[in-house]
Parts: C-alpha cells; structure tokens; sequence
C-alpha cells in the first residue's frame, strides 16, 4: 500500500522523468544518425508540435485533474472490475493489465482510422511531413480526451492496479516516442527488436501516404496486435528513404505543421479514403 501512495502522489515526476530522459535520448540519437533527410527544419516542427503537447497537458489536467492513476486508485479502493471479482494476484493483474489495455489501445487506434469522423480528428497526427520524435506526441485535443475516457473505461471494467496504469503510460510514452523517431537501426537488430517492440522501421509503414499502408501496424508498445490480427506489413513498397509521409491531399505546410492549421484539420475538406471502410479502387483522395 505503500508503494501504491507513493506511486500515485509522484506520478507526474514520474512521468515527466521518464519522458524527459527519452525525449534526449532519442533527439541525439536523431541527430547522430538519421533515418530519411528532413524536409522541414527542425524548429518549425518541434515549436509546433511541443506547444501543442503542453496545452494537451495543461487540458487533460483541467478536464481530469485525478487522471488514469486517480481513476485507478478509486477502483482499487471499491474493489471494482475483473480482476477484483477474479481475485486475480497483484503481480498478474498488474502484467495483465499493461498487455490488455495495449490490447485496447491498439484497437482505438484501428478505431480512429476506420469511423470516418474520428479519423477526421486523427488524420493530424498523419499530416505531418516529417516522421520524428515529435510526431509521437502530436494528437489533435479531441483525440487526447476521447482516449483519456476510453482509458477511464478499461481501467474501470478490468479493476487495473494503480502500478500497472504507470507503468504502461510510461511505457506508451517512450515507446511513443522511441517507434516515431527518425533513426537508423541495423536491419539485423530491427528485425529482433520488432519481435518484442514497435520499431520505427515498423511504424514508420503506417505513417506512408499509401492508404493500405496506413492502415497497417497500428500499434504502439507491443507488435503482437498487428501479427495476430493480420494488419502487419513488413516494409513500404518504396522504401524507408523513398517513401513519402503524410496524407495525399494534405500538403500544405500550413495545415501540416503549423499550430493553428493543425487543430482546424479535423473541420476542414472532404474525410477521405484513408478512413477503412470509406475505401475503394482507384486513387487515394
């Protein structure tokens, strides 16, 4: 119990420890050795995409000052959710509960792309021009409260102990961060570490212009998702140096990468073929 106080009193140290150290991590090993040349400068995207994370932040604190680890430790206290009625050990809820609420994240993120007015507000994360550390982070606000609900959810009907919720919202974080960054990895280590985590060979895929590409390797933390479930590709048709990243119709700078382009993305043009079931033969829109 202890430890469970702990843990929810220095969450947010917690957190912005662990995200501060990779957040360097990965930024040096950026510059030190890159996977594709940048099309735009590094300044103008980062400055973007770093405000828009502070003011999720700031909005996420305000609409939900107790956030998942409140939530979580509310549960534990009312003995809510399967693995209390399960009497399920602490060690294996805590295992349990990080895979199955990877599980579900995965399957918003499928989500987002397959319900035409949610990719309408997921499609900001995709209309970035570059692909860095930075695009892991660059979520529309609508898209950032809907989750921290979905969140809620899961960890209400599983009953996720508090130490479980760090963890993987750390591990979401850096790994986030880690499978989005613009680095160069031997493909021999690649293809070990894609058995156990989200690359950024991996996820890079995902980020490519190309619809059926898009709609490939939706997850995050673990790969497991996409191999069972069979939305795994291995590699773009064009190559990691040669594929193009974004969204087809979604070129302009402003819209792509500037703050306020950004948000109105989501309001603005016709849904698209990316969203799953809104597809069909012949060219992407």
């Amino acid at each position: 119990m202890e430890f469970q106080t702990f843990i929810t009193e220095n969450e947010p140290a917690i957190r912005l420890s662990a995200f501060l150290g990779i957040f360097a991590l990965m930024a040096l090993w950026e510059i030190a050795a890159p996977r594709r040349v940048r099309l735009l400068p590094r300044a103008v995207r980062w400055t973007n995409n770093i405000t828009l994370v502070v003011f999720n932040t700031i909005l996420l604190r305000l609409l939900f000052p107790a956030a998942a680890v409140g939530v979580a430790a509310f549960t534990t206290s009312q003995g809510w959710g399967v693995f209390h009625l399960w009497e399920v050990p602490w060690w294996l809820a805590v295992v349990a509960g990080v895979l199955l609420m990877d599980l579900a994240i995965w399957v918003q993120h499928v989500m987002f792309h397959a319900i035409p007015a949610l990719w309408r507000v997921h499609r900001m994360h995709h209309a970035d021009l570059d692909f860095d550390l930075t695009t892991g982070a660059r979520f529309h606000p609508i898209e950032i409260i809907l989750s921290m609900v979905i969140k809620f959810g899961v960890i209400l009907l599983l009953g996720v102990p508090v130490v479980a919720v760090v963890l993987f919202e750390v591990l979401l974080n850096a790994t986030a961060m880690f499978n989005h960054s613009n680095i160069r990895m031997p493909l021999a280590v690649d293809r070990i570490v894609r058995l156990f985590v989200v690359t950024p060979d991996m996820h890079r895929v995902h980020h490519s212009v190309e619809g059926d590409e898009t709609n490939s390797n939706f997850g995050f933390n673990f790969p497991w998702w996409d191999r069972l479930l069979g939305t795994y590709r291995a590699q773009p048709r064009a190559g990691h140096e040669g594929m193009t990243i974004g969204i087809h119709n979604i070129r302009d700078v402003r819209e792509c990468d500037y703050l306020p382009g950004m948000l109105a993305l989501p309001f603005k043009g016709p849904v698209g073929e990316y969203a799953i079931n809104r597809r069909f033969s012949g060219g992407q829109s």
